[in-house]
């Protein structure tokens, strides 16, 4: 074969077919188009006003708080939750993630009603609470971090699980025959073995929540400076001023792609 042939072999195989590229560049476009529609659409001349109005501020303000905090007990809970479910020989772990990955295709809106049976006021741990402490949860900040929590966990435990799947266990068997703790394993080498996995999680479940609207109505109620978040504003704007709603839309859409661009694209790449 002439040497000459090679590199329009190899040109021919990094060819994108036709009949991939066509669904891919109408899967990109239904996807950016209307994203692109918000930017045009949107009335800039009036949003210096409208950016600096108290409502919302308080409602940006609400969000990136109860969003990071949201993101970080589904840390502190999810991360340990993967693991289980990523043991071969853990029991019942298929019927745990199964009930785990429910509220991703669970209707927001039945999310909230769910944590209002458990966390209500008299729900089965919302009674016993608010006869022993006078709190509930409902209509509260808290009831916010707990709508977002229960909607953007499952994307911070799939992710850590698959990479905890994907790592190479020897290492953790190497640290236990020499003698360390299941607890020091974790912590000094599975942790440090699957960080991309976790930062990658975490940046999703923030993105999760930062656009939770479904649960946090029904749950927290929708009180200006106290539960309601940007996308409840931008829900409220649509309702009596559409271009308010296109300029927070494109807000809200622009503190998403930062944190993503930030995060995803940079700190898991140098982990």
């Amino acid at each position: 074969m002439p040497v000459s042939a090679h590199p329009r072999a190899a040109e021919r195989q990094g060819a994108v077919p036709v009949l991939l590229a066509l669904p891919a560049v109408l899967g990109c476009a239904f996807l950016v188009v209307p994203l692109l529609g918000l930017l045009i659409k949107a009335p800039w001349v009036s949003a210096p006003a409208l950016l600096r109005s108290p409502e919302t501020l308080q409602a940006l303000r609400l969000s990136l708080v109860t969003a990071t905090t949201a993101t970080a007990l589904s840390v502190v809970l999810g991360v340990p939750l993967a693991w289980l479910l990523a043991r071969p020989a853990a029991r019942g772990s298929a019927l745990l993630r199964a009930l785990v990955t429910v509220p991703l295709v669970l209707p927001p809106v039945v999310g909230g009603v769910a944590l209002f049976t458990v966390l209500g006021r008299s729900g089965l741990v919302g009674r016993p609470l608010y006869q022993l402490t006078g709190f509930a949860f409902p209509f509260t900040p808290y009831a916010v971090v707990l709508a977002q929590v229960f909607v953007a966990m499952p994307y911070l435990v799939l992710s850590v699980e698959g990479a905890l799947r994907a790592s190479d266990r020897r290492f953790e068997e190497a640290a236990a025959t020499l003698g360390a703790p299941p607890l020091v394993v974790f912590r000094r080498v599975t942790l440090p073995l699957v960080g991309p996995g976790i930062v990658a999680g975490a940046v999703l479940a923030w993105a999760r929540a930062l656009g939770e609207f479904g649960a946090t109505i029904t749950f927290a109620g929708n009180f200006p400076g106290t539960t309601r978040t940007m996308p409840l504003q931008v829900y409220l704007a649509l309702e009596t001023d559409p271009g308010a709603a296109l300029l927070l839309s494109v807000l809200l859409l622009a503190v998403s792609l930062l944190v993503l661009v930030l995060l995803r694209d940079r700190w898991v790449t140098r982990w």
